[in-house]
This record gives structure tokens, sequence and C-alpha cells, in this order.
């Protein structure tokens, strides 16, 4: 792809290279900083949040792996469980670390391996600091459901809430109610009911604020009053009423126990609350992971490849940056175990292709994308894109015919009736368009969460719970998992859950599950 060299790529050519060799220092990565961050603000119009960028050891780097990533994070056995587990592979050479680690944050912080060459601290600069970067700032849905500016602060609360609680009310306590919590994240955050981004730093002013009111409203003798006896039967048209009460049908689980859950604690209620919020800031991210890893990988190498045309970097630090950027999108057949696209590969070729429609279009190209074919703005067109989109719909608006050959894509059809597989979907007009909803529905978050909502509570009887699964072409929940989950699932609710799965085109009842909270 050719561009006009502006100011800033002028403002570098004769100023000589960066480093020489492998090895690198603090002035080195400075140096480099600098050099990126003219490129990708004055060639690729980037627009970032401040930087942070922090140099670990590998050690650090498996740390940061347990915890999603993020700096801080409260204590739980699930993560020094991944710790070993990881660490255990890394040593016996079965698994690598990525080279970096960025986090949504404001400042963006970028973790750097120490263990890195000079090349990979530049190429990481790049592809962290200033690609993931802007797509987080500047993504509609990182931008709706996320305020990066608050999350470390959330982060450092929870630490501090729970540890506070295990310190009070004891470990086995806290632990029962976060391994509840954590088996129900998935099922913990607002996706249809138009809900935004979250004031973190109002929720820590909240919790605060109730644990003072608790203080001051506290008397012990409220637990020596004698039991309340609850009426057995339900009046007549109380049902419909009580669903209102609830909010029934209610889709996030986790809200509907932290409201509505009758035997939790104040700090119980306030730990899953916790969970809740951490999960519902992670929404939007795999929603994303597609777009997000090849806009990083496109900027990275873009900027790379100017550094080495401006004399910036020698050959052999850009024969380094090629064999790295090959390693990472490579793109495993279905014959070498790769059930899936590799996210970094068919981002990074459809990102490329955007550019080259732009700049040098074919005929197919013009049919098939007219609205950007030869518009002569590949970093606009990218921009947009990288602004307006999330992975389904970006697959769906983006990928051409020339990526499917490129990637050999075809689609199968496995009639279980049949005893043989049906390719119906090849290289023509109609495979093509076939081939690329089957791509883009692959990325649809519809198809990777389990629809389970709340529908009815029994709260004249016996306190029931009672949830629906609707299912999708009759799969049902794994057994092992649902029955773990419904088992933490009862004993937040204190009383009996029922769980049926429907097939939701037929309304069928499928399978029935109970679990009973052990007091």
């Amino acid at each position: 792809m050719t561009e006009t060299p502006v100011t800033g790529a002028a403002s570098q050519a004769g100023k000589g290279l960066l480093y020489q060799g492998a090895d690198w220092n603090f002035h080195i990565i400075r140096d480099c900083y600098a050099a990126i961050e003219e490129i990708a603000e004055k060639e690729l119009g980037l627009n970032v949040f401040p930087n942070r960028i922090e140099v670990i050891t590998s050690e650090q780097m498996l740390d940061v792996y347990t915890t999603n990533g993020m700096p801080v994070s409260y204590s739980h056995w699930s993560y020094g469980k991944r710790f070993a587990g990881h660490e255990n592979a890394y040593r016996r050479g079965l698994m690598g670390l990525a080279y970096e680690v960025v986090i949504n944050s404001n400042p963006c912080i970028s973790y750097l391996m120490e263990e890195n060459s000079a090349t990979m601290q530049a190429l990481v600069i790049a592809h962290a600091a200033f690609g993931h970067n802007h797509f987080f700032k500047n993504n509609r849905l990182f931008q709706e459901w996320t305020d990066p500016s608050q999350i470390l602060n959330y982060l450092e609360f929870a630490r501090g809430y729970i540890s506070r609680c295990e310190e009070t009310h004891g470990l086995e306590a806290v632990e029962r109610i976060l391994d509840a919590a954590h088996a129900l994240q998935g099922q913990g955050v607002n996706r249809h009911s138009g809900s935004r981004r979250i004031d973190l730093k109002g929720e820590q002013e909240r919790a605060r604020e109730r644990r003072a009111w608790e203080d001051r409203s506290f008397n012990d003798l409220w637990r020596t009053l004698p039991p309340v006896n609850e009426p057995e039967i339900e009046p007549d048209g109380a049902k419909s009423a009580i669903r209102r009460q609830f909010g029934l049908p209610e889709e996030n689980i986790l809200y509907f126990l932290e409201k509505h859950a009758p035997r939790l604690a104040p700090w119980e209620r306030e730990i899953i609350r916790i969970v809740r919020l951490i999960a519902q800031y992670f929404y939007p991210q795999p929603q994303l992971k597609l777009m997000n890893e090849g806009c990083a990988t496109w900027v990275h190498d873009r900027i790379m490849t100017r550094l080495h045309e401006l004399g910036r970097i020698d050959d052999a630090a850009y024969m380094e940056t090629i064999h790295s950027t090959t390693n990472v999108i490579t793109q495993f057949g279905y014959d070498q175990g790769s059930t899936s696209f590799n996210p970094y590969a068919l981002g990074f070729a459809m990102m490329k292709d955007i550019a080259r429609i732009c700049t040098d279009p074919t005929d197919e190209d013009r049919r098939w994308s007219p609205d950007i074919a030869g518009n002569n703005d590949p970093l606009g067109t990218l921009r947009h894109a990288w602004a307006e989109y999330r992975d389904e719909s970006f697959v769906l608006q983006f990928l051409s015919p020339r990526v499917m050959r490129d990637f050999r894509m075809f689609r199968l059809l496995d009639d279980t009736r049949d005893p043989y597989l049906l390719v119906d979907a090849i290289h023509d007009e109609a495979g093509y368009r076939d081939i690329r909803r089957t791509v883009a529905a692959s990325y649809d978050p519809s198809a990777w969460y389990a629809e389970i909502e709340v529908v009815d509570v029994d709260t004249y009887g016996d306190r029931t719970l009672r949830l629906e699964h609707r299912t999708r072409q009759g799969q049902l929940l794994a057994e092992n998992d649902m029955k773990l989950t419904l088992k933490g699932l009862a004993d937040l609710w204190g009383y009996r859950v029922i769980l049926q799965e429907i097939d939701a085109p037929s309304g069928r009842l499928l399978a029935s599950h109970e679990a009973i909270a052990h007091n």
C-alpha cells in the first residue's frame, strides 16, 4: 500500500538507527516509543489514551494471565490454580507466553516482558500501546459499555472489600460466595436491556454509604424476634403481580440474586455485585477479539515497516519483525488440530484486504464492496471500521471473496440423517455469500451464551426459584457443569431451584433439573 509521506515521516528521515542488536535499555525504549508515536499519530491518525508501559518478568506475566490481564484483583483459589497450571506448562516448554498484555484502562497499561529483544519491545509498543489502545478508545462497543478511567480504582476497591470480608467472616464463607458467583458470571451481564456504562466510582461510594448505614442501624435485638409465619397458599391473581415485582423474566441471574435472594447478608450481596460488575466490564471483549487483534497486528506491521523504510531499524530487526508477525498470523488447518480461525490471521488479512480494495480494487471488489472500492482512503476506511463494527458485523460487511479464497473457505452441511458430509457452498457467487454469512454467524454473541432466565418465584410457598434454558437445536447444557453451577445457584438463593430446558422453536420440555440449598 502506498501512502503520501507526511511531515512526521520526513522529520524521522536521517535520524539514524534507534538501536542495533537484541539488547535494550530504557533509553532505547523511550526512543522507540517517540518514533512509533510520531508515525502512529501523524501518519496513521491514531487517537489513543495516555500510555503507561511497564516491563515485567515472565513470572509476573504468568501472574497477569491468572487475573484476566488486570494488574490488581481480589484473591481466589482459582487464580492460584490457573497460575500453577500455566507455570507448569511454561516451564516444561508446552506453552509460550504472550510477549505483551494490554489493559483497557485510562491510562492504557502495556506490559513488556524483560526477556524480549529490543525489536520485540518496539513491536509490542506499536501493537499494544497504539494498536490496541486506539481500538479500546474508539470502538463504539467499548465506548458504550466500559469506562476505562474507573476500572483500576474499582478493582482496588474490590480487592480491599473482599479482603476485609475474609478477615471478618472467614475465608471459607467468602470463598463459598465467590465460587458460586464465578460459576454464574457468564449469566451475570445485561445483554439486551439497553444498559450501558456502569459508574464504577459511584458504585464504590454507594458501597461505603451502605456499610455506614448498616453500622448505624444495627441492633442485635432483631435476631431475638420470633419468625413470622408466611401464608402457604398464594392468593388468587397475585402471581402476575409477583412477576412484575421481581421484574421477571430476568436474564441477569447474578443481579436477581443480589436484589432478591432472601438469605444473603449485605456483605454477600456486595460480593455478588462486585463479580457482576467486573463481568459486565469484560462483556464487550469476546465480541471484538477478531477486530481488536487484527487492528493491533495491522498497526504494528505498518509502523515497523515505516521504521524500516525511514532507516530507524536495520534489516535484521525488520526480519525479526516479519518472523514474529508470521508466527502470530499462522492459520493452521483442520488436519493440524485447528477448529476455528486464528483471530490474528483472519483479522490481519481482512485489514490488509480493506486497504488493498481502497487503493487497488479489482472488478470483483467493485461488485462486492462498491462503497469503499477505489476510494483511495485506506486509513480513513480502516479507522471507520475499527470504530463502528463488532466481529459479526465486520465479517458480514468486509469479508471478501479474495480472503475466502486465500483461506480456502468452504461450507459443509452435516446432516445426521445422511452417512456423508455435503459441501454446499464453494467459490462461486452464491457460495461466497453463504460462506460469509456462516462465518459471521460464528461470531454472533448469542451463539456463545446459554439463554437462561429466571421465570418464576414461589414467594408464598416453599420459595422455589424456577429458571428456563431456551435451547438451540436441542443442545442441552453440559451435565456436570450444569449440576455444579445449579448447586451454587441454590446455595445463593437459599432454597430449591428448578431449571427446565425448553426447545425454543416448539416450546417442548427437553429436560428438568433441580438442586436444593445446603444450609
